[in-house]
């Protein structure tokens, strides 16, 4: 399994914003040049992780993103879930899974266990541990 680029790019520009001064606003350009994120994607990036409710933008001149709400109540998993939908290690832990091994596979309860395992391991990750040194 690999993260994909969308989602480390958001974790990389949501830890730049959780390390900003309280209040302080930052524009596409900055994040985009501070965490080396190419700008025309990081402006998509920043707008889905607005529709998800990890960033509030403000318009105009003196415009800007800041987290919308404090770093401590964001974790990974928001992050990536706002990027990629839902976390799933297999087939068998998806909602509508139609594996025809799905009732008597012996690995399901492995892949549920582990799944839940990680989701745990990327809840428990928060923003105000994990935040860039910004001025």
């Amino acid at each position: 399994m690999r993260l994909s680029r969308k989602s480390d790019y958001a974790l990389r520009a949501v830890m730049h914003f959780a390390g900003l001064p309280k209040g302080k606003l930052a524009s596409i350009g900055e994040v985009a040049k501070a965490q080396s994120i190419p700008r025309e994607f990081l402006a998509k990036i920043l707008k889905d992780l607005t529709w998800g409710g990890i960033l509030v933008s403000f318009q105009g001149v003196t415009g800007g993103y800041r987290l919308a709400k404090p770093a401590r109540d964001i974790t990974f998993l928001d992050v990536i879930e706002a990027m990629d939908g839902p976390v799933n290690l297999n087939l068998c832990t998806e909602k509508d899974c139609d594996c025809e091994h799905f009732q008597g596979c012996p690995m399901k309860d492995f892949w549920i266990k582990e799944e839940a395992h990680f989701k745990k391991a990327l809840s428990k990750a928060n923003f105000a541990k994990y935040r860039a040194k910004v001025d």
